[in-house]
This record gives C-alpha cells, sequence and structure tokens, in this order.
C-alpha cells in the first residue's frame, strides 16, 4: 500500500498521524506543503481537503487523524 501524508512542521495532529503509521508499521511518504509550496487550494485540488494533515491510501484520499483514527480503531490498519 502506498501511504503519502500532506502536512505542515508545526501541526500537531500531523505528528500524530505520522506517529500512529509509524507504530502499526506502515511506510509512508510525507510532503510538507509548505516546503514545495503549496496553497490549501493547491491541498484541496489535489485531495479533496484543506487541512492537514490529509492522507492518502493508493491514491484515494481517507481524510485526516480523526479518519485515520477510525480505521485504526476498525483494524483496517493492521500491517
Amino acid at each position: 500500500m502506498e501511504i503519502v501524508v500532506y502536512s505542515t512542521s508545526w501541526c500537531g495532529p500531523c505528528n500524530n498521524a505520522k506517529r500512529l503509521l509509524k507504530e502499526r508499521g506502515l511506510d509512508f511518504t510525507e510532503i510538507d506543503i509548505e516546503e514545495i509550496g503549496w496553497s490549501r487550494d493547491d491541498l484541496f485540488k489535489k485531495t479533496g481537503g484543506r487541512t492537514v494533515p490529509q492522507i492518502v491510501f493508493d491514491g484515494k484520499s481517507i481524510g485526516g487523524y480523526d479518519d485515520l483514527l477510525v480505521l485504526d480503531r476498525n483494524g483496517k490498519l493492521n500491517n
């Protein structure tokens, strides 16, 4: 599974999402939208969401940290 986390360096929920993915043994690519010069509109065009983190599994946006928690609670992050 290819996982991409769109984030910013100062985002607490971003850090929580990355920690949870690491705890579950899941590899991911992090893209800091500020480092690449993306606006929230650019993020929306790519993921359908304007807030960070935006998490994408195999090209499909699953949403943010709260959505990731729901997947985890439902056992869908087990590696």
